[in-house]
């Protein structure tokens, strides 16, 4: 059983709200709500204003979830909100529902697909892609549909290859590029 006055460490059974600050922060290698926002916007060029109704929660080792509303913390439910972000890595990497949600707007490290590279990518197939000149690392992948750009997830660039991380259960939702 868990201690419950045990405050300063990682409690992978409920979620924890991120400290506002890394002055605030308790748990040893908890990200802080002003380091997630700031990571948005220096990878993607999010407005960090894109967050303001947001609040950030951490279940498990590195699981930053986002929720629309207050809540009591410590809170022991399944789920709230959207997992956005897996951080406690070397090189944080964002969940392809955040992507979807969050990075219409995104400014940097969007790769833009054709056709043919957009539906590669969608049904999980890795692509080499030796023409982008941005960054390494992880992007956002997008693609214009109805005269918009669509973010589609979420790509990891190396070495001139394109690995979709596509889930695979959302693989055959997002085939219908057409």
């Amino acid at each position: 059983m868990r201690d419950e006055t045990a405050e300063d460490e990682n409690w992978g059974q409920q979620f924890d709200r991120l400290p506002e600050t890394p002055e605030d922060r308790v748990v040893e290698g908890r990200p802080s709500r002003q380091e997630v926002v700031d990571w948005w916007e220096e990878r993607f060029g999010l407005d960090p204003e894109t967050f303001d109704h947001y609040t950030f929660w951490e279940k498990g080792a590195g699981k930053i979830w986002a929720f629309p509303a207050e809540m009591v913390d410590p809170i022991q439910v399944e789920g709230l909100g959207m997992r956005i972000l897996r951080t406690r890595q070397r090189h944080w990497k964002p969940s392809t529902n955040a992507v979807q949600r969050f990075c219409r707007d995104a400014t940097k490290n969007v790769i833009e697909l054709s056709p043919g590279e957009a539906k590669a990518f969608v049904a999980g197939h890795d692509q080499q892609l030796d023409w982008w000149e941005g960054d390494w690392g992880y992007l956002v992948a997008a693609h214009e549909l109805a005269g918009e750009r669509e973010p589609l997830g979420v790509g990891l660039y190396l070495h001139g290859e394109l690995r979709s991380t596509v889930p695979k259960g959302r693989q055959e939702d997002l085939k219908k590029l057409d």
